[in-house]
């Protein structure tokens, strides 16, 4: 049994991480800046943010891997890289760290470009995209002595694109995942799948992944 710990543990990405947590017989810890009224059975609740990076860490002492989920967006945008650095930098080496990311820091194809270069991708989305990947670099560029990972969903993940919990899903390294018509998807249940998966087995070690149907 893993202690895992998922900051943003209420959001989407954060709530299915913590459903697939508790569904294996992991201890799932949902930390978010509120406690929510409908919670996961099973799963601990606390506050804590990424601004209170000190109060965090105590919150924090004795789990064993830290997610986050937390994205750059509304009034995080320009706070995320900041605070997961901060993070990274005050946990124990001993503590595994896990980063959501987005489809935008993808590659298109082996060696190639990247999803958040083309023509395609939406301009209001760049900033969060762009600072999902700055994310990434810093994970690359500095080390804490952490074993880490960094996986980027498929282009249409979100609560707006739900889907249900299959149990599969493909592996693309750093090649976004598309399907036979070109559509990259991944369900929030499936995701988390991949996640406690990599969680379970590791077969990234600092390393970025992507993943999708």
């Amino acid at each position: 049994m893993t202690r895992i710990a998922v900051i943003g543990g209420t959001g989407y990405a954060g709530s299915h991480i913590v459903t697939e947590a508790v569904r294996r017989g992991h201890t799932a810890v949902s930390v978010a800046r509120s406690v929510p009224a409908e919670r996961v059975e099973h799963a601990t609740y606390i506050e804590g943010t990424l601004l209170d990076v000190p109060g965090l860490v105590a919150e924090l002492e004795g789990v064993d891997v830290v997610i986050s989920t937390v994205p750059a967006r509304g009034d995080m945008l320009g706070k995320v890289r900041e605070g997961v650095a901060e993070l990274v930098a005050a946990l124990p080496p001993t503590v595994r760290i896990g980063v959501v990311g987005g489809a935008g820091g993808s590659l298109v194809a082996p060696g190639g470009e990247r999803v958040i270069d083309q023509p395609s991708f939406t301009e209001e989305y760049k900033p969060e995209a762009l600072e999902a990947i700055d994310i990434l670099e810093d994970l690359q560029r500095n080390d804490h002595g952490h074993d880490w990972f960094y996986i980027h969903p498929a282009g249409g993940f979100g609560a707006w694109n739900p889907g249900e919990r299959t149990g599969t899903y493909r592996d693309g390294g750093e090649v976004i995942v598309t399907d036979a018509e070109g559509e990259s998807y991944i369900s929030g249940p499936d995701f988390a799948v991949a996640v406690l998966d990599e969680i379970e087995n590791p077969k990234h070690s600092r390393e970025r992944f992507t993943v999708g149907y």
